[in-house]
């Protein structure tokens, strides 16, 4: 297994969201969370990245391991498409960036400023960091917003690549990718229950 999640809660302004949160991701396999809205898939997410702490439980095999892309696009507006790239790919210590703008069909867009994309060509060079990474594990927080269905497409085809290459991909998501293979798993069963003593102090 290359990441393994045992019993995770995590919880949201001082209150518990989700409970006992438990499953195995293996090399060459993608596992989509689902959910309503609110139930805490981002916080969850945030917390298997190392971005903010789990309130009980363990995450094994996230170390130097995860390349996270959350709601933000993470780019530099007043530098070009290759040069957010040659930025985020220096990062981690690589400089090959071609794949990456073939991947995501941004060879066109490579000398624009990125503060002059549309939304849905920011979101596709913030998706495109991913591949410049190095990093086998990719954890994505609603990854297809403001995507058009070709570049839907595009990213799922990145991803099926990644998988192919023995990399994981954990992605929240109420878009169908395409991915067939991918498991999916209900958060809902794992939502807390709610605590009167935790709310009353809340508001202490």
């Amino acid at each position: 297994m290359v990441l393994t999640v045992r019993d995770l809660s995590v919880t949201r302004g001082g209150l518990a969201i989700l409970e006992g949160v438990s499953f195995d991701m293996a090399p060459g396999e993608a596992l989509v969370l689902r959910g309503p809205n609110g139930i805490g898939k981002t916080t969850l997410l945030r917390s298997i990245a190392g971005l903010q702490p789990p309130e009980t439980g363990s995450v094994t095999g996230a170390e130097d391991q995860i390349a996270y892309a959350g709601h933000s696009d993470g780019l530099k507006a007043m530098l070009s498409v290759t040069e957010n790239l040659q930025f985020w790919a220096s990062v981690f210590g690589l400089t090959e960036i071609e794949q990456a703008l073939t991947a995501f069909d941004l060879l066109d867009l490579r000398m624009r400023l990125a503060g002059t994309l549309s939304a849905g060509q920011k979101r596709r060079l913030g998706l495109a960091r991913l591949m410049v990474t190095g990093r086998p594990i990719w954890v994505l927080d609603e990854p297809t917003v403001s995507l058009d269905a070709a570049s839907v497409a595009l990213f799922a085809d990145a991803v099926r690549d990644h998988l192919g290459r023995g990399g994981s991909a954990l992605m929240a998501t109420h878009i169908d990718l395409g991915l067939d293979e991918a498991r999916v798993l209900d958060l809902t069963p794992f939502k807390a229950r709610p605590r009167t003593r935790q709310i009353d102090e809340a508001f202490l």
